[in-house]
């Protein structure tokens, strides 16, 4: 039976920049179903022709490389164009034609790659047009949404509520491309599948974890959205917490969407909520010096381009262990890292150095991007010098042990489950709504006048001084493990 890719918003940025290019690498590696179609839908007038001499420039610039002609127009064959106001009822009509000419049946999968205020009209019309109902043993209708899902608890519930009402849960993908990342899963790999690491993984070994997302590059042309969302919306909700969900959520029975997707929401359940009179304690906010200059940002905007938080997981495993997130933009590298410190030995029996505590540690450093790996820190015993010692790393690089060939891109691998009914990678609309109810009891507290306030930080630092206050209180400091190895600066220096 023929597969049908509909995406909404096929003139954007998303669908040449990401989407086309990983549809067209999975098409080349024999992953794409056969015989498949791929229809973008936007309200640009544009021909097919024009489509997809547009999308073959994006896929030279940013897809599998090298290029191969001959390739890429069997996969441009096809796709193709339909120009219509998603608005409208009579562009779904159009596309009802164009989907199945003559009415046969084909299994379609809908990509709203559209901003987020047309999820509930698209979602709507397409259930109006009948072209998301799906029968007993017919072929499938499947629907990706895309982030921001929501602004709040509010509105998430709301959005839930409306796909609910038109369809089955196992129909929505609501996607976050962190969890297609090669190296997010394997965190689930390293922890389940490593006899030597789960007697460890636990309050009586981990002193604490950190969980990083930075970035380099200020707010630039997204700055009109960014507004009107910040770090906090932007990228706690659903990245950091979904990280933090991986490094602690228990083994689930077996691995398929339900059971995995069972253990993230048991976490964010546990994950102990911080009232408004904590939020001076456990939370940080900051804006690089210079934001409010940038084209489309309020000159008095209080809208924070750093965060940083300190959360609990309240349940056996986890009581006390602090989770340490932070995320912002204008820092001195961009790298997104997961760092589990283990707890120092009772007692120091090795003289070195007074206050070099480092060396007393061991942590796992997980490199989610740009050097994709493992380090593992233990100490050892410097050569010919007495007892002094030195930490040292155990290393895992991706490109050591599985060559120079690019590492998939996430949405590759998040395409390919979703026309495979695979939602294991996807969130659940209770993980979101967990998630939004814990970061609006943030905003709360910093809405609330009497919350964290708001620090400037210069552009090319680490933030601001709040959040190195955050762990310094408890004799904790902030680890740059991923950033500081050669690996890195290679991978920048290509990019």
């Amino acid at each position: 039976m023929e597969t049908v890719i509909v995406i909404f918003g096929g003139s954007g940025d998303l669908t040449s920049r990401k989407l086309i290019p990983a549809l067209y690498s999975n098409y080349l590696k024999g992953r794409l179903p056969r015989p498949a179609r791929i229809i973008g839908v936007s309200r640009t007038p544009i021909g097919n022709d024009a489509f997809r001499e547009k999308l073959a420039a994006a896929v030279r610039a940013s897809g599998p490389a090298p290029f191969d002609e001959a390739a890429w127009n069997e996969f441009a064959s096809c796709i193709s164009y339909t120009s219509g106001d998603i608005e409208v009822p009579g562009t779904y009509q159009a596309l009802a034609r164009a989907v199945s000419p003559g009415g046969a049946p084909v299994q379609c999968m809908y990509y709203l790659a559209t901003a987020p205020r047309f999820y509930r009209d698209v979602i709507g019309r397409l259930a109006e047009a009948g072209m998301m109902t799906e029968e007993e043993g017919g072929p499938y209708r499947r629907i990706i949404v895309e982030k921001p899902f929501g602004r709040d608890l509010a509105s998430a519930h709301g959005l839930n509520e409306e796909l609910h009402r038109l369809l089955q849960e196992t129909q929505i993908f609501r996607i976050d491309h962190y969890l297609g990342k090669e190296t997010v899963q394997n965190v689930l790999m390293l922890r389940f599948g490593n006899a030597i690491f789960e007697p460890i993984w636990n309050r009586n070994h981990i002193d604490h974890v950190q969980i990083t997302v930075a970035e380099t590059v200020g707010v630039g042309h997204r700055a009109g959205y960014y507004e009107g969302a910040g770090a906090l919306r932007d990228m706690f909700q659903n990245h950091l917490l979904q990280l933090m969900t991986l490094v602690a959520m228990e083994p689930p029975a077996v691995v398929d969407a339900d059971s995995l997707r069972n253990e993230k929401v048991k976490i964010l359940t546990a994950l102990r909520e911080i009232p408004p009179e904590h939020s001076k304690r456990f939370t940080v906010r900051g804006q690089y010096r210079g934001y409010t200059a940038a084209e489309g940002v309020d000159p008095r905007s209080t809208t924070e381009t750093y965060a940083a938080l300190q959360a609990y997981v309240d349940n056996w495993r986890w009581q006390g262990v602090p989770f340490y997130l932070r995320s912002g933009k204008c820092l001195p590298e961009k790298s997104s890292e997961i760092i589990v410190q283990f707890r120092r030995p009772p007692t120091q029996i090795f003289d070195v150095q007074a206050g070099v505590t480092e060396l007393f540690t061991n942590h796992l450093s997980i490199c989610i991007q740009p050097d994709e790996g493992m380090h593992l820190r233990f100490i050892t015993k410097v050569p010919d010098q007495g007892m002094h010692i030195r930490p040292v790393d155990m290393e895992f690089h991706y490109r050591d042990s599985f060559g120079d060939g690019p590492i998939p891109e996430a949405y590759e691998r998040l395409l390919l489950d979703a026309l495979q009914g695979d939602a294991s990678l996807f969130t659940r609309g209770d993980e979101i709504e967990l998630a939004w109810k814990f970061i609006d009891g943030v905003r709360e507290g910093w809405e609330g006048g009497d919350g964290a306030p708001l620090e400037t930080y210069e552009p090319g630092s680490w933030g601001p001084e709040g959040a190195e206050t955050l762990l310094a209180r408890e004799r904790r400091w902030w680890k740059h493990d991923c950033t500081q190895h050669p690996g890195v600066r290679a991978a920048q220096e290509e990019t």
